[in-house]
């Protein structure tokens, strides 16, 4: 059904991130820290540590995890089933090879469980010499504070039942090669899980930087503009349509964006375009290589000497990665946004699989889309095109699929369409592309 309006400014741009009747689910600072001093208390996390030690190393840190896990999942009546997978890698890092292993608890949607959103932050930690197994590596912040943010949205989540899975995981690895990340994406590839969104917590819990500057309200939200994933024919389709801010990677990114600005009280979100920090890395990037929306969420300003560093103190400068270096009240909010955003997400349907656009030499623009199963209703995003945010909005029912936007010219805009929920929670948006050209001797 096409139905045509008139452009109208912002028509459902404050609706809540929280789905209608839902109230806002606040994390407990006082939980994340006894996970964080439990992490901590394990000496080292380092992925090659020992394995079978009952109080210290790597294994007892997993098995602890997937014990905690355990008890949100009886909490809630049995909903999280509670798993480990596990392979062998080599690297530089770990040239004899190692056993990676990812913990990690799954959520069962009740109506699209195929289509899936994960919250993870890695368990391994690491000192100055990146092949130290045995020297104490506290990792508060890297990444014990991401684990944190993991468990307190399994905690909280899984109180109530979504559409969608959320699998919360705890990985290793990634300190040698982000090899727990691989292994995640890899079995969800496997599984044949429809990724909506991975939101990777990574370094979240500190909020004075090594020059001295303190940021408590802000967050930064990495994203890849041009897919990773693409291949070289994708990349200029993308590039001549002008798609390089609305990848999926950063359409998760500005959702996360939206989500924060509904919610009174949430941190900013500071949108960074670029896949990681320069010249870094971190577990959502084997996601993006492998095609799935997947951001980087870290602190918004870093203290290095708390990164990779033996504990000790040098003229009167302290080093190490350890507790008094995380601050549990902005650790809260952060995961306070993830918990929003999850469960945004997992309530929303499927984004579109695909949108287009007409309008060329024409003062119109047409929007044409997919059905989404499940849909209530869908959302027309458009912005100008020196914009990077949506800022226009028209909401049609579930039996439309296309839009006519009266003088909204195509040349001077981007457009996009999501899905929406009958609580309003609100699918990532597809961005709006031509229509493809059949390819040569196809029937037409």
């Amino acid at each position: 059904m096409k139905v045509i309006l008139r452009a109208t400014a912002a028509l459902a741009l404050t609706a809540a991130a929280v789905p209608l009747g839902a109230a806002p689910l606040a994390p407990d600072p006082a939980a994340m820290r006894s996970t964080i001093t439990t992490l901590v208390g394990f000496g080292t996390r380092h992925t090659l540590s020992t394995t079978t030690d009952p109080v210290r190393g790597i294994g007892a840190a997993r098995r602890w995890a997937s014990g905690r896990f355990d008890a949100i999942g009886k909490a809630c009546g049995g909903c999280l089933a509670v798993e480990t997978v596990g392979d062998t890698f080599t690297g530089p890092r770990a040239p004899a090879g190692v056993r990676v292993e990812d913990v990690f608890a799954v959520q069962k949607g009740t109506s699209d469980p195929m289509r899936v959103v994960i919250v993870q932050g890695h368990i391994d930690s690491r000192i100055s010499d990146s092949a130290n197994a045995t020297g104490d590596a506290p990792g508060a912040n890297d990444d014990a504070s991401g684990v944190a943010v993991v468990l307190e949205a399994a905690r909280l989540l899984s109180k109530e039942k979504f559409a969608a899975t959320i699998v919360y995981a705890v990985l290793s690895g990634e300190e040698q090669g982000l090899w727990g990340g691989q292994l995640l994406a890899r079995t969800a590839k496997a599984r044949g899980w429809k990724i909506a969104g991975v939101l990777n917590n990574d370094i979240v819990g500190n909020t004075h930087g090594i020059g001295g500057e303190h940021v408590d309200n802000t967050v930064r939200v990495f994203s890849e503009g041009l897919s990773a994933a693409a291949d070289l024919d994708a990349a200029k389709a993308m590039r001549a349509i002008g798609a390089e801010d609305d990848s999926p990677s950063r359409s998760l990114a500005k959702a996360i964006a939206r989500v924060a600005s509904a919610n009174p009280g949430s941190l900013r979100v500071f949108a960074v375009r670029r896949s990681d920090r320069f010249g870094r890395g971190g577990d959502q990037l084997p996601f993006m290589e492998a095609g799935y929306p997947a951001v980087r969420i870290t602190e918004a300003t870093e203290n290095y000497d708390r990164q990779h560093q033996d504990i000790r103190v040098e003229n009167g400068r302290k080093y190490g990665d350890v507790i008094d270096g995380v601050d549990f009240p902005y650790l809260a909010k952060v995961a306070a946004l993830n918990v929003a955003t999850l469960r945004e997400l997992a309530t929303a349907p499927a984004a579109p699989a695909t949108a287009t656009i007409a309008g060329a030499v024409s003062d119109d623009t047409t929007v044409n889309w997919a059905a989404s199963p499940g849909a209530s209703g869908y959302r027309i995003r458009w912005r100008r095109a020196d914009s990077f945010t949506w800022t226009d909005a028209n909401d049609v029912p579930a039996t439309t699929t296309s839009l006519v936007l009266p003088h909204v010219n195509i040349d001077d805009h981007f457009f996009g369409v999501a899905a929406l929920s009958a609580s309003g929670a609100e699918s990532l948006v597809t961005f709006a592309g031509p229509v493809p050209r059949p390819a040569p001797g196809s029937a037409r």
